[in-house]
């Protein structure tokens, strides 16, 4: 079968991947089996090879990943549910002070961004920055715009998140260099984003009622002073309020309130979306109070996998193949391991010390697998694709036509991850499409091991960009934040495409040096 036909067959799937996903609402695991078939039939994969082509597919990439991001959602199901998050964010608002909370939320994004996914951490810290915008009278979005986007980037581009699992198990790159490069790389990119952020709240934004007066109280237009308005002077009557970013106050503790999201929205293009973040205050209990974990004990559990990786890097690299030090170390840095040591160490400090007996262990661990399941079925059906591109040779003639642009590998990366994360919404899913096409090119480009890494990197900033209404956490920021369409677009957008294009270009810098 020539280049061309087989061109034409993959072009065909990709376009039939995201008609199922975004027209026919196709659950995307389903989406991404369907088309594998399809296409490995329509290319020539004998009918015989068919089943045992899938298995190989999911077989291959699951073997990898699903432990480790099983293991991941643990360890950030422990740390929320027993208040670790919470108690670590408002001990960075203390140590930076009232006038630098926008930058300790920040902070305590991307921290806690590491081991909770993106929507999690969300609901976690969003009431705190309610409780700082209340207590300070000013704009909500001065606080959790840059601290939302600080989550995106890590879930975008570190693992043990699972688009960058997938894509560093998928084009062979080191998990433990990936997190060397990757963990300053992104904390540039986070500040950077923080900057940038600062400049786009000085501005106003209408606010939706509700959530204004979750954040400043009902009685809100006669207490805030001038810079807090709407178009009429007043938020009752659904009218919609828009926010100055001038208002005065020094930032407080805030009150302790927990959140519930109730529907983030439909990922399309109608903009139907009506989930608000909903405020409540706990009540009263007559269990006795338990201490939250210490900002120090938080720290070293989500430190502690990421040490481990590192020092088996490093071993790997730097020590004698004989030596047992390397040996123990490469044992202790495998992902798997160290992600199992940190779940103990968790289950220890965050749970039995603190009077979790093991029933309650084993109830909050088992508890984070469900939302994951989906992903993990995801990650392996786009091992699946992958592997059919490169069965059927789809993968080879795709090869050689990105050989004849000339263009990097790099460059072709990050755009291929941001197109199809611009057209279907999803990170996971345009990181793994993306790793499946590229791998047969990065193959045959003999890279080094840090290069690659360097790639994983470049895709993870292509699938931070371009985060809009095709997005689930595109909605379910926006109406945490309380901010329509247009808003969202005009920030939340905007940010992200920012910080997705300075990631890519902080990878191009770093490529002469690896």
């Amino acid at each position: 079968m020539s280049h061309t036909t087989l061109l034409l067959i993959a072009l065909a799937g990709v376009a039939t991947l995201l008609l199922l996903i975004l027209r026919a609402k196709v659950q995307p695991f389903v989406a991404l089996v369907v088309v594998s078939i399809g296409v490995a039939l329509t290319a020539g994969v004998p009918a015989a090879k068919l089943v045992e082509t899938i298995e190989s597919g999911m077989g291959s990439t699951l073997g990898h990943i699903a432990t480790i991001i099983a293991l991941g959602a643990m360890i950030g199901r422990i740390i929320e549910l027993s208040g670790g998050a919470q108690a670590f964010a408002h001990s960075l608002i203390e140590r930076f002070g009232s006038r630098r909370t926008p930058l300790a939320l920040t902070v305590a994004g991307f921290v806690l961004g590491i081991p909770v996914f993106f929507e999690v951490g969300l609901i976690i810290l969003m009431p705190i920055a309610y409780g700082v915008a209340r207590a300070s009278r000013k704009p909500l979005l001065v606080y959790a715009l840059p601290m939302g986007a600080a989550m995106l980037t890590v879930h975008a581009f570190l693992p043990p998140h699972p688009g960058a699992v997938a894509v560093t198990q998928a084009i062979g790159a080191d998990q433990g260099l990936v997190l060397l490069i990757g963990i300053p790389l992104t904390a540039v990119v986070v500040l950077l984003g923080y900057l940038v952020s600062r400049r786009m709240t000085r501005r106003e934004y209408p606010m939706d009622p509700v959530v204004y007066a979750e954040v400043y109280g009902e009685d809100a237009p006669d207490a805030v002073p001038d810079a807090v308005t709407d178009g009429r002077g007043g938020t009752g009557g659904g009218t919609t309020g828009a926010i100055g970013t001038d208002g005065s106050g020094k930032g407080g503790s805030p009150a302790p309130t927990t959140a519930r999201a109730d529907g983030h929205g439909h990922g399309h293009g109608h903009g139907h979306g009506h989930g608000t973040a909903v405020l409540t205050k706990p009540t009263a209990s007559t269990a006795p109070e338990v201490r939250p974990p210490s900002f120090g004990m938080v720290l070293a559990l989500i430190v502690t996998p990421i040490l481990l990786i590192l020092l088996g890097t490093l071993g790997q690299n730097l020590l004698a193949e004989d030596s047992t030090v390397r040996a123990v170390l490469t044992v202790l840095g495998a992902p798997m391991v160290a992600l199992l040591i940190d779940v103990a160490l968790c289950a220890y400090f965050l749970g039995a010390r603190r009077g979790w007996d093991r029933a309650r262990i084993a109830e909050v661990m088992g508890s984070a697998l469900p939302p994951v399941a989906m992903v993990i079925l995801v990650a392996g059906a786009g091992g699946v694709f992958g592997k059919v591109l490169v069965a059927s040779g789809i993968g080879d003639a795709i090869a050689d036509v990105l050989d004849r642009t000339g263009l990097p590998a790099l460059f072709l990366a990050f755009l291929m991850a941001l197109t199809l994360r611009a057209a279907q919404g999803s990170t996971t899913v345009a990181l793994i499409t993306t790793a499946g096409i590229l791998t047969p090119l990065l193959e045959r480009a003999d890279l080094s091991t840090g290069q690659l890494s360097l790639i994983a990197l470049a895709m993870g900033a292509g699938g931070l960009a371009v985060s809009h209404i095709n997005d689930a956490g595109y909605w379910m920021f926006t109406k945490l934040a309380g901010l329509d369409v247009a808003s969202g677009l005009r920030t939340w957008t905007v940010l992200t495409t920012t910080m997705g294009t300075i990631g890519f270009a902080l990878t191009a810098a770093l490529w002469p040096l690896v």
